[in-house]
């Protein structure tokens, strides 16, 4: 491998096989919507999309309402006969809703227990998302899948369930309505749940178990999915994630085990205005449907009793196979493969082709390589945000040409190795600088098989590398083709994290995409550190790396579909009648600026009671505001006794305006006991103690605007200390407050209580009631006009 075309073949061989490896992982053809109706057809499943997310429909909200109804109409259509699951559930962070379930069930011939499909309905609240990633794509494939597998008449054993779960979105309360309450919960075996946390990119597949996976892993492997994408590491990366979905209920709750599919690039879609239709990618749309039907067909014929092992395995995904083995051989793999490499060492040796002081010296490069790709991806990203503080806009870290800096950081991680390898490494000694890095991948996998064995598959591509080396040390030979072919497994398994883990994890991650680079560099050191002309390849890894920040740099700019997202409030404190605007926001922009003022005030006396968010957010920026006569709240005081030692209160709150949500606190002093809301008591309730964190007691999504009624004890020595916030979603359409709407290229903040108008007011013995009628629009008439608006998209079968 003397001449320079053999280096650059070899980089285009190495790009290929990545371009393949991608391919492989989702489908690139779209079924048409004239596909065999007993087929799966994306676009028939994209229509359905597009009806169930026109307008958001958060709980709560008209629109929820029309695609409930819209849901069982469909499920009659092709065949079915629905049943609606209606109840108030607690959950144990103190979120409380009235949920209403969508369910149907298919009988099946010789049931052993059912097959349990699962997507929600709700939208996400507050930040006007149409949800048509999350959930309409889950409920659209179910659709689809349903009627396809009807039509088909495919043989069927055991019952299928389908359950369009509610209010999944706020603290998945319909699952747990379902778990807790339905009397076909006790029937299920299996759950499939169709989910989504961005709006592209592959579906990942991660198994949620309580005990062991063996039996699932079998059961996912003889399924036969066609493009499977998983691996038993992200499991353990998903838990890392302030994220739940309906299925970890069904396993808390239930003991029920099940498989949850889900995309998790164009995050920055997540739960934003931006989560429309347009911006569902079709591909991602037809590898959702690519797991249903063969899932679907064999788990409707399974023995739905076996699904349960105490064994756990590990599992991983190749290009067109889905690869598995016992935990229990991780250890006993890597200490084979220390005992190969030292076996090949010794051979090496012995032959004098391999050189000790050679092998320590070719740490140098490799740690050198390691730490700084590491500190100067760190130091870098914090450099980026400092250029461009606009970044930080995006609450889920993960800006709109977050792939330009992927792409950016590890391309200079490349040429930060080719650099180190060009001063310390030589093409003669290869092999020997190639045994270091098989050393520091086994110690590696020594530490993962005792803290994290699920990554226990990280073995596997080392493997390959250790035969490499003893096909040298054996033959003296090796070849550009044939190095490239043991590097396949290194770059099947480990390239797809680089991208994965700062996608998924945020740009905050970026350092590990570039530690890791550079460790699959060194297990593709056969190939590179034989190039005769190193420094060129350095200037062009250097050169890609800059056109990536020039592209990342020039895009950077928000605009109409990558919009900035921005939050605003009304905030009446009715017990001084003052009013105050405030946001969130780090960086006022010329929207905000015209509420908040050129040199708004800080805003931390607002985070006294906080506000629950997904990402512990708090108030930046306020500045005084008119007060207007938003009508408050009826507070009534229905018991008020005391009982030996305890007193027992139960307190009404009735809104007198449409309202959306209630957050209730208390006095951290307080202690209460046998807590109930409108009839149920939370489930993380233990002792009769109610079991808090902060001053934070309740959240209530409200829905049809029921009162609010909580009845508890206290001791009767306690100082009765209560507050409440009122919120409703209006702030734009408000005619008090008459805000003006944002421009193209905005969109309101996600993850926060944004875009509402709040009350702040203590909860007294004493309230007057307030009298001012609720301002509501007629039901009918809203009703109508969805409906209307439904009827040119509707097509006929």
């Amino acid at each position: 491998m003397k001449k320079n075309p053999i280096s650059l073949l070899a980089v285009v061989s190495i790009l290929a096989i990545l371009g393949i490896i991608y391919a492989t992982m989702m489908p690139q053809l779209i079924s048409k919507e004239d596909e065999a109706l007993a087929e799966f057809s994306t676009e028939r499943a994209l229509n359905q999309v597009e009806i169930i997310a026109q307008k958001p429909h958060y709980v709560g909200s008209a629109n929820h309402e029309l695609v409930a109804n819209y849901l069982k109409l469909e499920l009659n259509r092709i065949g079915l006969e629905t049943s609606v699951q209606e109840g108030f559930t607690l959950n144990d962070k103190g979120l409380l809703v009235k949920s209403k379930n969508i369910l149907a069930r298919i009988k099946g011939t010789a049931n052993t227990k059912a097959l349990l499909l699962l997507s929600h309905y709700d939208s996400a609240p507050h930040s006007f998302s149409k949800g048509a990633s999350d959930d309409a794509s889950g409920v659209a494939t179910i659709l689809e899948g349903i009627r396809a597998f009807l039509y088909a008449k495919e043989p069927q054993k055991n019952d299928i369930i389908i359950l369009f779960s509610d209010a999944e979105e706020l603290g998945l309360n319909g699952a747990a309505l379902f778990v807790n309450q339905h009397p076909w919960a006790k029937d299920v075996g299996l759950v499939l749940n169709f989910e989504a946390r961005g709006s592209s990119g592959p579906s990942y597949m991660l198994m949620e178990t309580n005990q062991g996976n063996q039996a699932l892993v079998k059961e996912f492997t003889n399924a036969k999915a066609a493009y499977p994408v998983s691996n038993s590491l992200m499991y353990s990366i998903y838990k890392m994630l302030p994220n739940d979905t309906d299925l970890t209920v069904f396993r808390e709750q239930g003991n029920i085990q099940g498989f949850n599919f889900a995309f998790i690039d164009g995050h920055y879609n997540y739960h934003t205005q931006q989560d429309d239709v347009q911006h569902l990618n079709k591909t991602t749309l037809a590898h959702q449907g690519s797991y249903l039907m063969p899932l679907l067909k064999y788990f409707a014929n399974a023995d739905l009793n076996q699904t349960t092992s105490s064994e756990d395995y590990v599992y991983f995904s190749a290009p067109f196979s889905f690869i598995s083995y016992p935990f229990s051989w991780v250890m006993p793999m890597t200490l084979i493969a220390f005992g190969l490499l030292v076996l090949f060492l010794f051979i090496g040796k012995a032959k004098r082709m391999i050189s000790i002081r050679e092998i320590f010296k070719g740490f140098i490069p490799l740690l050198g390589s390691i730490i700084t790709a590491g500190l100067v991806t760190f130091l870098g990203w914090k450099i980026i945000l400092e250029i461009y503080p606009q970044y930080s806009d995006l609450l889920n870290g993960f800006t709109y040409n977050g792939h330009a800096y992927i792409g950016a950081f590890v391309t200079l991680s490349i040429a930060i190795c080719f650099a180190f390898y060009h001063h310390f490494s030589d093409s003669k000694i290869t092999m020997n600088h190639f045994a270091s890095p098989l050393l520091l991948w086994i110690i590696i996998n020594g530490f993962l098989a005792n803290s994290l064995t699920g990554a226990g598959f990280l073995i596997i591509p080392v493997y390959f590398g250790i035969l490499l080396f003893g096909i040298f040390v054996l033959t003296q030979h090796y070849s550009l083709g044939l190095n490239l072919l043991f590097s396949i497994p290194a770059l099947a398994i480990i390239a797809p994290f680089i991208v994965m883990f700062p996608v998924g994890l945020g740009l905050k991650i970026l350092f590990g995409s570039a530690i890791l680079t550079v460790l699959l560099f060194a297990l593709l050191l056969p190939i590179f550190n034989t190039f005769v002309r190193k420094g060129a390849w350095i200037m062009v890894f250097f050169t890609a790396s800059i056109c990536f920040f020039i592209y990342a740099g020039y895009h950077s700019d928000y605009e109409s579909g990558k919009a900035k997202s921005n939050s605003l409030l009304y905030i009446y404190n009715a017990n001084t009648n003052s009013a105050v605007w405030a946001t969130y926001d780090v960086n006022l922009d010329e929207w905000t600026k015209s509420y908040l003022g050129q040199t708004s005030q800080k805003a931390p006396g607002l985070n006294s009671f906080p506000i629950s968010s997904k990402y512990n957010t708090t108030f930046t920026h306020s500045a005084i505001a008119p007060v207007v006569e938003v009508p408050k709240p009826t507070i009534a005081f229905l018991r008020d006794s005391v009982i030996g030692n305890n007193r027992y209160l139960k307190i009404k709150i009735t809104p007198n305006r449409k309202v959306n949500r209630y957050d209730i606190y208390a006095n951290p002093k307080m202690t209460f006991y046998n807590f109930k809301a409108n009839g149920v008591s939370t489930s993380g309730e233990k002792g009769n103690r109610l079991q808090r964190k902060d001053s934070k007691i309740l959240c209530y999504y409200v829905v049809g605007n029921e009162p609010l009624i909580m009845d508890f004890y206290i001791n009767k020595s306690s100082v009765f200390d209560m507050d409440l916030i009122e919120s409703s979603f209006d702030l734009m359409t408000n005619p008090l407050l008459k805000v003006k709407p944002r421009s193209d290229w905005m969109m309101p903040t996600p993850f926060v209580l944004n875009d509402a108008v709040m009350i702040q007011q203590k909860i007294k013995r004493y309230t007057e009631p307030v009298s001012a009628p609720i301002q509501t629009a007629p039901a009918v008439d809203s009703l109508t006009i969805v409906k209307d608006s439904l009827k040119p998209v509707i097509k006929p079968e």
